[in-house]
């Protein structure tokens, strides 16, 4: 598996991916990831910046998607990491991948918080993004309507780059950013 910066040439295949979810699965995912106009642009001309996907090395299969997007104005040193992963790879370590490669762009990308969104009862989710070093921040209660009309509650979880460092040096941040250790 490799973990790829998005281009042109991945857009099909990350297409299919999304498309290829479960129904719930798209519930929670903000953008429109079934439109191919919305999934090209964020490729067009090369602009994809913060957004990655993990490709099959031996098939060029997508089999999970990863975006670190700043937040606009005032919050500009925040960013948003999204983060799917294909149901027949959970459990396989691509998620944990991804949120640390996502971590690693975001802070080399200059930005000083990174906040991930995660529905309450996705405890594999909590974990992994606690194991990194987010902490939480907020509880939403019922603010999201699942597609068979189920609220559900919404985490925040924050990972503060200046308050976490020892956090990174303990999971390989640190050394993949070239930083001295805590």
């Amino acid at each position: 598996m490799t973990v790829v910066e998005l281009g042109p040439e991945r857009c099909d295949a990350l297409l299919r991916f999304f498309r290829e979810l479960p129904e719930g699965d798209l519930t929670f995912i903000k953008e429109e990831v079934t439109d191919p106009d919305a999934v090209r642009s964020w490729a067009a001309d090369g602009t994809a910046g913060g957004r990655w996907v993990a490709v099959d090395d031996g098939t060029d299969e997508v089999t999970g998607y990863l975006a670190v997007r700043p937040l606009p104005g005032w919050s500009d040193h925040v960013g948003e990491l999204r983060l799917v992963v294909a149901p027949g790879r959970r459990g396989s370590g691509l998620g944990r991948e991804l949120a640390r490669h996502g971590l690693v762009e975001g802070v080399r990308s200059g930005l000083r918080k990174i906040v991930v969104e995660v529905v309450a009862e996705q405890g594999s989710a909590l974990a992994l993004f606690s194991d990194l070093g987010f902490s939480g921040e907020a509880l939403l209660r019922d603010h999201i309507r699942d597609r068979g009309g189920e609220l559900r509650d919404l985490m925040v979880l924050a990972h503060h780059v200046s308050d976490t460092w020892a956090g990174m040096d303990t999971v390989g941040v640190a050394d993949e950013l070239g930083a001295p250790a805590g």
